[in-house]
């Protein structure tokens, strides 16, 4: 049994070529700047790039200089440390612009990281919209139908709110209170009177034509706040921490729907395009990125090759495979037919090491360190790394994202007959190898609240 990925390979050479020498045609035809961007492991690359290039177009560039795979994930983060925030910047949005609203000594930097939640609410905009936060205007006097809310957010003449409380730092004080927020198409209020609505009542804090919207990276230890959940607007040509205007929310559910939301209301139609642009290529193009869907299990034992629609029947052929594999390695390394103490040891280190090499794999990686990655990296149901144990060094962990929350999964080593399985469920599903209890799990949710989907990778510029 084989995994074949379902994509045209002979085409990707031809394509790949093309798109080089398009960007390296319009790159000698304008003006050229150079640019240094950082990667997770706190890499840079400083490449030279047109005027008027765009966050996708960087995007792009990396991922064909580090052979990464396009599944639209891939994002460019402008980050401002001496603020401790960051943002994504949009698909369409000009880099260089985003730089010219920089401090010569602010330490503004790029980063390329893949972001899976980017464009989810576009998907699945109940996970990103609870109903009691979410409503229509005033005038029509009803609850949005999360089914319409998405075209309600992009359609001009609609006018959706999004309200609930929030924690707002005081300006010039260290203190934070708790308001009511009010969300519009025309900006961000707060009522000075409970949970009031009226126009008496609200108070204006920002519009969103000339500002954005940012995450705070350490809201308690930097701002005070009293949850790790802030975020602030920032309008886009000033850069100290006065000109923020600073939120903080109860929980990462309520913090992602008004980031989402601000989005939605300074953009519109310009996300939706930004999201479906790549797909609609996709289609039309010979070449199609590989998904979560490409990955078929085969079976080449017959005369005929079949796929392996059964994941019983494909966990089963491959532990059966994993064991054959086995036997013919301990043939090969002993020439009496039997392998010594010393040669089985080696089997079992090439067993046990088969997951070091695979991009999913995070050797000495904190508890704390493993939710900042995969929060950095979209918390979207199914995002997930696997990780050592830092309690039991026989062991490793499984973190995996789930309802905007993180959980951690002990895989625990089973012995049985000398032979060593790996377990997530007390050896009651046994598997020969981590990789092939991930592939398991990325086609079956077995113990787990969802399935493996995207996993957390960090790349070297």
């Amino acid at each position: 049994m084989f995994y074949v990925h379902s994509t045209l390979e002979k085409c990707c050479y031809s394509i790949l070529n093309a798109a080089k020498a398009s960007y390296w045609f319009h790159l000698f035809s304008t003006v050229l700047q150079v640019i240094k961007v950082y990667s997770e492991d706190n890499t840079s690359r400083a490449v030279e790039v047109p005027s008027d290039i765009t966050a996708r177009d960087i995007c792009q560039l990396f991922i064909l200089k580090n052979h990464c795979i396009d599944d639209h994930s891939w994002t460019l983060f402008e980050q401002i440390p001496h603020l401790s925030i960051e943002r994504t910047i949009e698909d369409h949005e000009s880099v260089m612009e985003v730089q010219s609203g920089w401090e010569m000594d602010s330490h503004c930097c790029l980063y390329f990281r893949k972001n899976y939640a980017k464009y989810e609410f576009f998907k699945k905009p109940l996970d990103f919209f609870p109903e009691h936060m979410v409503s229509i205007s005033s005038e029509t006097n009803g609850i949005m139908n999360h089914s319409q809310l998405i075209q309600t957010f992009l359609s001009s003449s609609s006018c959706p709110e999004i309200h609930g409380f929030l924690h707002a730092k005081e300006h010039g004080r260290k203190s934070w209170k708790k308001f009511y927020f009010v969300l519009r198409r025309s900006g961000l209020y707060f009522s000075n009177k409970g949970t009031s609505k009226e126009p008496r009542h609200l108070q204006f804090i920002a519009e969103f034509s000339d500002s954005d919207v940012y995450t705070l990276l350490s809201a308690k230890k930097v701002y005070g706040a009293p949850t790790d959940y802030g975020f602030s607007v920032k309008a886009s040509k000033l850069n100290s921490a006065r000109d923020l205007k600073l939120l903080c929310a109860d929980d990462e559910q309520t913090r992602t729907c008004w980031v989402t939301a601000m989005r939605l209301f300074k953009y519109g139609m310009q996300l939706y395009q930004n999201f479906v642009q790549p797909h609609q290529k996709q289609k039309s193009s010979p070449m199609r990125s590989i998904s979560e869907n490409s990955l078929v299990a085969m079976d080449f034992s017959g005369h005929k090759s079949r796929v392996i629609e059964n994941p019983s029947e494909a966990l089963s052929v491959a532990v059966e495979e994993g064991l054959s594999w086995r036997r013919k390695s301990c043939h090969r390394l002993s020439s009496h037919g039997s392998p010594s103490t010393s040669q089985s040891s080696m089997i079992s280190l090439s067993s046990l090491a088969i997951h070091v090499a695979q991009p999913w794999f995070h050797s000495k990686l904190s508890r704390d360190e493993a939710q900042k990655l995969i929060t950095q990296q979209g918390l979207i149901d199914g995002v997930f790394l696997v990780r050592d144990s830092q309690s039991n060094p026989r062991t490793f962990v499984l973190s995996l994202c789930h309802t905007q929350k993180i959980k951690h999964f002990q895989i625990v080593p089973v012995e049985e007959n000398g032979e060593l399985f790996y377990s997530l469920d007390d050896g009651h599903t046994r598997f020969t190898d981590l990789l092939q209890l991930v592939e398991f799990y990325q086609l079956n949710r077995g113990v787990l609240p969802c399935k493996l989907k995207h996993h957390c990778a960090r790349i070297t510029l």
